[in-house]
């Protein structure tokens, strides 16, 4: 019972909207009525400023790190339960139930998650991230190829039991799912583009 507390703990630490809140704060505004409507740090760059979108990200990335922290200390050690808690948290920001199911695309929370599922592949595909975004200058193409190059990075560089392996294989379909619509943008060459930097 107890590494199940820590799954549902994981879905509802997930469904903390801190880009919505830290927007409602700043401005009173409704960050989903705003650029893209997502409530992820790269529309709250885009719509609301630097600092708001820094500590967005970070947030979004601690409760990765922690759903999945949570159920290692719950579950002592268990890669099946530490898997499922990764998943959670990433269904969680994208689905909250505070926010009526409407979300994010979970890869601040799917970053955090697998920082401390898998740490040295998702170091290996951040980096994968920023070369594609300093390449491209599109946040979404860099957080595509660095989720569909987690599983294989796992894979080669950690050699975990299976279901980490089959974590990282969902973990990276969801996000690529999540960001169909960037996809379809891409591919008509409409996508936007990067800018660090306050856009007021």
């Amino acid at each position: 019972m107890t590494p199940l507390l820590a799954v549902v703990v994981a879905y509802l630490v997930g469904g903390i909207p801190f880009g919505y809140l830290l927007v409602r704060l700043k401005t009173g505004e409704d960050v989903r009525e705003k650029g893209s409507g997502n409530i992820g740090a790269t529309n709250v760059l885009r719509t609301t400023g630097r600092g708001i979108a820094v500590a967005t990200l970070l947030l979004d990335i601690a409760k990765g790190v922690f759903a999945v922290w949570l159920a290692d200390k719950l579950s002592d050690g268990s890669a099946v339960w530490m898997s499922v808690a990764a998943l959670a948290v990433m269904a969680g920001h994208a689905y909250p139930v505070f926010l009526k199911f409407h979300g994010g695309k979970a890869v601040a929370s799917f970053i955090g998650a697998f920082l401390y599922l898998t740490p040295i592949p998702m170091i290996a595909a951040l980096l994968v991230l920023v070369i594609v975004v300093a390449v491209t200058r599109q946040i979404s193409m860099g957080s595509i190829v660095a989720a569909g190059a987690l599983p294989l990075a796992t894979w080669l560089i950690e050699h975990p039991p299976s279901i980490v392996i089959l974590a990282t294989l969902v973990a990276a379909g969801f996000v690529i799912y999540r960001h169909r619509e960037n996809i379809e943008r891409i591919r008509t060459g409409t996508e936007s583009v990067f800018r660090f930097g306050n856009p007021q």
